[in-house]
């Protein structure tokens, strides 16, 4: 619009119902800007608040192991792991030894190497096993970013909000049933 004097621009904002807007006030002359500033401030909160939805909290999880673990417990355990990688999540594994275990650290050694091999399509191994006190200690870091894994989580939950959309009434379960019917027993 180039230089206007301040009361023409007043007028200008008056008659198209906009507001007078200062954007450089240090700038020579002056520079402002006919805007809604409500609208503007309203868009600005709304953009500020979508790049705290996608921001990523890095989290580090705990697990702790014993190195006289149960092959059970032992695949529950990793299964938790599997949870956070997949989450995006970083995983902090700890052998903790008693009496004389502490003798054997190569157990726990054994058993982190072999949980790392379990898990290496979905995490890598951040800090080697060390020794600390009593305890031995890995870091696993996951392949995705935490922003990829919640993007991926939000694009599930949309697909079974529209799965339930279209079956309503249904339980997920239900649905899954009727898409599989069930062999019937033959008579004899």
């Amino acid at each position: 619009m180039g230089i206007v004097p301040l009361a023409k621009a007043l007028e200008l904002a008056q008659e198209y119902d906009l507001d007078l807007v200062e954007v450089a006030a240090n700038a020579r002359p002056p520079v402002c800007k006919l805007m809604d500033y409500g609208k503007f401030k309203y868009e600005s909160a709304m953009k500020a608040r979508e790049a705290r939805k996608n921001q990523a909290h890095t989290v580090i999880k705990e697990m702790k192991l014993r190195p006289k673990i149960d092959p059970h417990d032992y695949d529950t355990k990793k299964g938790h792991v599997v949870r956070f990688l997949k989450q995006g999540d970083k995983v902090k594994i700890t052998i903790m030894f008693r009496g004389r275990e502490q003798s054997r650290p190569e157990l726990g050694y054994r058993l982190l190497q072999r949980l790392a091999e379990d898990v290496q399509d979905l995490g890598f191994v951040e800090s080697n096993p060390k020794q600390d006190g009593r305890n031995m200690i890995m870091v696993l870091g996951p392949h995705k970013k935490k922003t990829e894994a919640m993007a991926e989580a939000r694009q599930a939950q949309e697909a079974r909000k529209a799965e339930a959309k279209a079956n309503p009434g249904k339980s997920q379960n239900a649905a899954d049933a009727e898409a599989e019917p069930a062999e019937e027993p033959a008579e004899a």
